[in-house]
């Protein structure tokens, strides 16, 4: 495991990730120093700090055959949940931060991304399909309740009549069951509400500060009584420290409301194996060696393979055990048949002020 610079914890209550090595593109290392011109030897917490940015485009495209989705948005750059086995906290070394504590500390907010989403919408050249939120960080991390950033860009989304696929941990949602029940009316939107573990002690090491299993299931409940399909997310599933729980997830996400359910295998890319590596050794050092065995017997002896196929599910025996115990479970519950497909035909792009009338309208 690469050597990594550790952080006190005492200056990262509720946080994931142990220290704040840079990323792969950096040629120096940084480490904090305390300058003692108060005679204070000791360094500051470390805060959440939010910066904006102003995009001059929101909608990314991708090509991936893993994905249901060939389009998404995401609102927000890091993400102060701070769930240790993130796979996206690599994209923070593209913002030259580390993968580390600033995933979680430094972020990122995208205040006018509504507006570039309607201008994109109108283009003459774009084509509807569903397009995803939060598929690489959360869009209703705590940042959001101030922000507001997804909420804008699903109103945008509403008036377009445009189809939406929407995924998070965060209890903010049920702020925009509004919109949400609105658009479920028309077959136009699914929400996914990913639940790790029942386990409250290993969520609040594992995802510091993501809200309680207890209450993500309250959130499935809210949704589906609103109208709005839930589909509950296993995901990640852990080797060693969450495996033992798929049945019990499924069956208390169908007893909340849920009515499908999906399930991805713990990944570890790039600085995430060895963030995550020494999250288990301060953790569960006595499991630490089993869960990395297990992932690397899945992934041909490497910690992580990023091969399309293989990397959100991994091969071999245990994988294939895990894959056949969710699906016996999904259809025990009820839980294995597909959502239906989102509604791409009531696309509509609405009148601005000032826009000439239709001759014939």
């Amino acid at each position: 495991m690469p050597a990594q610079i550790p952080i006190d914890p005492d200056r990262r209550p509720g946080r994931g990730a142990g220290s704040n090595d840079v990323g792969r593109f950096e040629r120096f290392q940084r480490e904090p120093i305390a300058d003692s011109w108060d005679g204070d030897e000791s360094l500051p917490v470390v805060r959440t700090e939010v910066r904006e940015e102003r995009p001059r485009s929101v909608i990314t495209y991708n090509r991936s055959p893993d994905l249901p989705f060939d389009r998404s948005i995401n609102p927000y750059r890091g993400c102060e949940h701070g769930c240790i086995y993130c796979f996206a906290r690599p994209s923070h070394a593209y913002l030259g931060l580390s993968p580390g504590l600033d995933f979680e500390t430094r972020l990122v907010a995208r205040p006018g991304a509504a507006e570039v989403l309607a201008s994109e919408l109108r283009r003459p050249s774009y084509k509807v399909a569903p397009i995803a939120i939060g598929t690489n960080t959360d869009p209703y991390q705590p940042v959001e309740r101030d922000m507001e950033v997804t909420r804008s860009c699903l109103q945008v989304l509403r008036e377009f009549r445009h189809p939406v696929a929407v995924v998070t941990k965060g209890t903010l949602i049920e702020r925009d069951i509004d919109i949400l029940s609105d658009m479920a009316r028309d077959g136009l939107v699914r929400v996914g509400i990913s639940v790790t573990t029942l386990d409250s002690v290993l969520s609040r090491r594992m995802e510091p500060r993501v809200p309680s299993p207890k209450r993500r299931l309250a959130v499935i409940r809210r949704l589906a009584d609103a109208g709005v399909p839930v589909r509950i997310m296993t995901s990640p599933i852990v080797p060693g420290l969450s495996d033992t729980e798929i049945e019990a997830l499924l069956r208390a996400g169908r007893d909340a409301g849920a009515s499908a359910a999906s399930w991805i295998m713990l990944r570890l890319p790039r600085e995430v194996s060895p963030l995550f590596q020494r999250w288990l050794a301060e953790h569960y050092p006595d499991r630490a060696g089993r869960v990395m065995a297990r992932l690397r017997e899945m992934h041909g002896g490497k910690e992580y393979d990023a091969r399309w196929g293989r990397r959100m599910r991994g091969e071999g025996v245990y994988a294939e055990m895990i894959a056949n115990r969710f699906a016996l479970a999904a259809k025990r519950l009820g839980l294995d048949k597909p959502q239906p497909a989102l509604r791409c035909d009531l696309f509509r792009v609405p009148k601005r002020a000032g826009d000439q009338l239709d001759l014939f309208g």
